[in-house]
């Protein structure tokens, strides 16, 4: 089930109690929208958000991918979340918190609980879980790894929050002091086989220059989108994780190349003055495809 997550680009929370804001995550582009009841939803108003989100879940139309982070494990919130919002509908669960992968197996079990009772296949819902502690980020292959459920898994180092807090770093905008920690995980994830990681957040809403710079470092690293914050966040983040039309061009001249070679017998060939071979043809394929998935047509773009 894993392999079959779609890739998602930008994933915009909205708080569980403004539900209605969804309209604006679709209008700003966004490939997903996280709704929250953990951090967003002040404790006196858990079970009104609950049944808003549940009722936005149940009704949603579109294209727009709909998640849900739920409250944390540790209290009998999470179970009643999940038994709300399971629904066809919902792409994926949020879990926070997470401190190893028997959190993850737990998560896990209710969820295929709340499937069956829902009349869903095993595994129709993602589970993404956030590392936000030391001892999790550590254990990121071991999380990504632990159900085949997991997809999206990523490290999200904002400002102030909670992985600076337990790492103890002092966040810049350049993000020289997580370059290694997002690697690492990155890596982890990768190796543990999780699909689509996803890197995240920058909470300054005004500094898209910012934004732009820490996306492209993301992109570089290897991750495939990233969680927003605000509505204006998801045409920057959006444009870093697609590639440009003439990516998608070249990639198919590669293609072509490559295919052409490979009926005369040939393996590596020099292509625009870089040798490639069967490995950087599938790359491009992939790009391709995916880029068919965020509505991108690649035939579109010629091979001459």
């Amino acid at each position: 089930m894993s392999s079959d997550r779609p890739p998602l680009r930008s994933l915009l929370f909205v708080p569980g109690t403004r539900t209605e804001w969804l309209a604006k995550a679709a209008a700003a582009g966004a490939d997903a929208a996280i709704l929250d009841l953990e951090d967003a939803v002040p404790q006196a108003g858990k079970a009104i958000a609950r049944a808003r989100v549940a009722e936005a879940v149940a009704g949603a139309t579109g294209d727009l991918a709909l998640l849900v982070r739920i409250n944390p494990l540790d209290g009998w919130a999470a179970a009643e979340d999940l038994r709300a919002i399971a629904h066809a509908r919902l792409a994926g669960v949020v879990l926070p918190k997470v401190a190893d992968e028997g959190d993850v197996r737990l998560a896990d079990r209710l969820l295929s609980w709340c499937e069956r009772e829902h009349g869903l296949p095993q595994g129709h819902i993602a589970l993404v879980p956030l590392l936000e502690s030391a001892a999790a980020l550590r254990a990121a292959y071991d999380i990504g790894r632990a159900v085949p459920r997991i997809a999206y898994l990523g490290a999200v180092t904002g400002k102030g929050g909670d992985v600076e807090r337990a790492v103890g770093y002092r966040w810049s905008a350049e993000g020289a002091e997580t370059l290694a920690l997002r690697s690492r995980v990155l890596l982890d994830v990768r190796a543990a086989g999780a699909p689509c990681p996803i890197a995240g957040l920058w909470t300054n809403i005004a500094d898209l220059e910012g934004l732009r710079a820490f996306a492209e470092q993301n992109r570089s690293l290897g991750y495939e989108g990233m969680m927003a914050i605000h509505p204006s966040h998801v045409p920057v983040i959006n444009e870093v994780f697609s590639p440009t039309p003439e990516e998608l061009a070249r990639y198919a001249r590669m293609i072509a190349a490559v295919e052409e070679a490979q009926r005369h017998g040939a393996g590596a060939i020099t292509f625009e003055g870089e040798m490639v071979d069967e490995a950087m043809a599938a790359r491009a394929r992939t790009a391709l495809q995916r880029s068919d998935t965020y509505g991108n047509n690649p035939e579109t773009f010629g091979t001459s």
